[in-house]
């Protein structure tokens, strides 16, 4: 029953996902300024990015960059709580592909869940497994060190926005919302103030 759910699925979405990847193409190729593209999220609408979703555009797959950008390169990529379902070694494929098709002095702008965070029920909520949305897909829990290692694995020099250290102290430095919008922040998360302190690793990775 589920494989036949699938299936359904497939074949009533299939004409809408042509049409919304014919559409994004269409603006990438016409586009004349900055292109900003957020991975992961086909719903998040804000101004002057294009969202893109699996079908649009599959992280570890080349050829899905070549058709959707053809000669053009992004100037931004923004990915919030998206590389936490998938693998170190899948991560690293999708870095570096974003890096090959990423203009020289663009970023990507990361968000995931913090490893290091100090409450234990947040680490509960979103460790592999845990209870919080969501969490039954997600594959690692990242902390600064590994989520900069990626980074510099696939090329990026790094530049930390938000995290907690070792140490379980915070640190962070005002970044600009327009550069890539992280709703789950210390701005923009009531949670933050709450018991539960929620937050997000936010990591900068800049093609020099």
């Amino acid at each position: 029953m589920n494989s036949l759910r699938k299936v359904v699925r497939a074949i009533v979405l299939k004409p809408k996902n042509i049409l919304d990847l014919m559409q994004l193409k269409s603006k990438i190729k016409n586009s004349t300024g900055p292109l900003n593209i957020i991975i992961g999220s086909e719903n998040t609408a804000y101004d002057q990015w294009l969202p893109t979703n699996i079908e649009s555009l599959n992280l570890l797959e080349k050829q899905s960059f070549e058709n959707l950008f053809g000669h053009k390169k992004a100037s931004k990529f923004l990915a919030e709580h998206v590389f936490e379902h998938i693998s170190y070694a899948d991560a690293l494929i999708a870095l570096k592909n974003c890096y090959a098709f990423m203009e020289k002095g663009g970023h990507i702008r990361i968000a995931v869940p913090d490893g290091f965070h100090p409450n234990k029920d947040y680490i509960e909520q979103v460790k592999p497994g845990g209870h919080g949305e969501g969490s039954h897909d997600h594959k690692l829990l990242y902390d600064y060190q590994k989520l900069t290692k990626v980074l510099e694995n696939a090329g990026f020099s790094v530049n930390l926005l938000e995290y907690y250290d070792e140490n379980k102290q915070f640190h962070f430095v005002d970044w600009k919302s327009e550069d890539g919008h992280i709703l789950r922040s210390r701005r923009f998360d009531k949670r933050f103030n709450e018991p539960l302190g929620y937050s997000s690793l936010i990591i900068d990775g800049i093609k020099d």
